[in-house]
């Protein structure tokens, strides 16, 4: 029985690590069948942020990851909150401190401080010095009774023991019992620590395969011996890599969008996030590079993910995107144009009119953020000139000479359309003797403000002859042009 859980803590938004170890196991349950189960590991009350819980929801529902067992969700199941389920944990503490393999601890933060510190000064690892293993029965239920403050211990042997784990991205990893302290499994507030909550749920749970990061690696140790402690078969275990930066540290906000909120109010699309996301650290065995999730499923395995820390690359991801943008439906395509602009300054704008700049932008989008803010060009009365090369172009001489010649030329016209422009730009080249780029990269700066804008007779149908000669001199009256280069 396949089954395998996402358990994000709520203290925060869903980092875009973390929606890559749910859709890695979200890939492998649908691939064999198996169940997705959504768990919310809030147990450190001091980092909970407000609304965190429907914000990974919500975001991975966008994504469309759906849950088959966990908070929200019909059924038997859930809700799997651990700070609803204390009494659970306690009672596999009890049992812990029955068998001797756990112990209560009354030292002091001040007494756990001072004694990092000194062995800090001696150049010795930080760790707890079992102080507390040693107190006897009548001394530990006399300072219980008294209600005296502590914590719970897990007991690590005193024997040295290498502990080894067969993990299916890694292979077998070994780590010395040395190199881990009497891990705290209850707090003094009566919750759980990560380590002994994990390990409870994910048994209780039924969970076949633990996918969590590599930083979690050198806790493994404490886990295995809690299922060890209490008899039970531990699951199969994937540490997946880190998401590094472009300089290869690890992916973190001062680098930009780093939450899956970020890159949604960006205008990404979830697809194509997906995609992207699936490939960082893992591949499908060619050089395919857009997949669609139903193809994501059917090849994914642990087997392709890779040991080593994958790059986010930010350039990777727009490309994809704009892949997954011109592979849009018609329709799909404008249903999510018309969500865009309701975010946005336009948005009472003629829904005609909308559509027809949609299709004019198709081509040139990077993400659907983009269409808002490129949405000035068509209906601002003055759109900015702010694009660096069409500024340059245009504070040419010859630039101006056309500009001029064309505003001149177009006075015999009744009307400028699509139609007449052809014939309009062809007397003004034989009037001026300026042909080629130097003739039409002038009007297509002016009229779309860019120098790699929509084509001339697109923007002209949309805007009508008189915007676009308005256009051209408002261009030839700014300062920035008129004077030169």
């Amino acid at each position: 029985m396949v089954r395998l859980r996402f358990a994000p803590s709520p203290t925060g938004f869903l980092h875009i690590g973390g929606l890559r170890t749910a859709l890695f196991s979200w890939l492998f349950t649908k691939k064999n069948k198996g169940s997705f189960i959504f768990r919310l590991e809030d147990t450190d009350r001091n980092r909970l942020v407000e609304e965190a819980e429907e914000n990974l929801i919500r975001m991975l529902d966008w994504a469309g990851i759906d849950i088959d067992e966990g908070p929200g969700i019909g059924g038997d199941y859930g809700p799997y909150r651990q700070s609803e389920r204390l009494q659970l944990y306690r009672e596999h503490v009890d049992l812990l401190l029955e068998q001797g393999d756990a112990y209560p601890c009354f030292c002091t933060e001040e007494r756990l401080e001072q004694l990092k510190s000194n062995q800090r000064s001696q150049g010795e690892t930080p760790q707890y010095d079992n102080h507390c293993r040693k107190l006897n029965k009548e001394e530990i239920l006399s300072r219980i009774q008294s209600q005296e403050a502590h914590v719970i211990r897990m007991k690590i042997p005193e024997k040295e023991e290498t502990f080894r784990l067969k993990d299916l991205v890694r292979g077998t990893v070994a780590i010395e019992s040395g190199q881990i302290e009497d891990q705290v499994i209850l707090k003094s507030d009566g919750f759980p620590t990560y380590h002994l909550a994990v390990v409870i749920d994910d048994h209780l749970m039924q969970i076949s395969h633990v996918v969590r990061g590599e930083e979690w690696l050198p806790s493994f140790p404490k886990h295995l011996l809690l299922y060890r402690y209490l008899g039970w078969e531990t699951p199969e275990f994937v540490h997946l890599p880190l998401i590094l930066n472009e300089e290869r540290a690890k992916l973190s906000k001062r680098h930009g969008a780093v939450s899956v909120e970020d890159f949604r109010s960006k205008g990404y699309l979830p697809e194509a996030l997906l995609n992207f996301i699936a490939l960082l650290g893992w591949n499908p065995g060619d050089d395919r590079e857009l997949l669609s999730l139903k193809e994501l499923t059917q090849e994914f395995s642990f087997e392709r993910v890779s040991k080593s820390g994958s790059i986010f690359d930010r350039e990777k991801l727009n490309w994809m995107n704009q892949q997954y943008l011109l592979k849009l439906p018609e329709e799909e395509y404008l249903r999510r144009i018309w969500e865009v602009v309701q975010e946005g300054a336009y948005r009472n704008q003629e829904q005609e009119k909308i559509q027809q700049a949609a299709e004019i932008l198709k081509t040139r989008l990077v993400t659907l953020s983009d269409f808002n803010q490129k949405l000035g060009l068509f209906f601002d009365q003055n759109p900015e000139l702010n694009d660096p090369q069409a500024l340059e172009v245009l504070k040419q001489e010859e630039s101006k000479t056309v500009l001029r010649e064309f505003l001149v030329q177009s006075e015999s016209l009744s009307e400028l359309t699509s139609d007449n422009l052809g014939q309009l730009v062809k007397s003004v080249q034989k009037t001026t003797g300026i042909k080629g780029r130097g003739l039409w990269m002038p009007l297509r700066c002016a009229i779309t403000r860019e120098a790699s804008g929509p084509e001339l007779a697109v923007m002209l149908d949309f805007f009508g002859g008189e915007k676009c000669l308005r256009l051209i001199r408002q261009t030839l009256e700014l300062p920035s042009i008129m004077n030169g280069p």
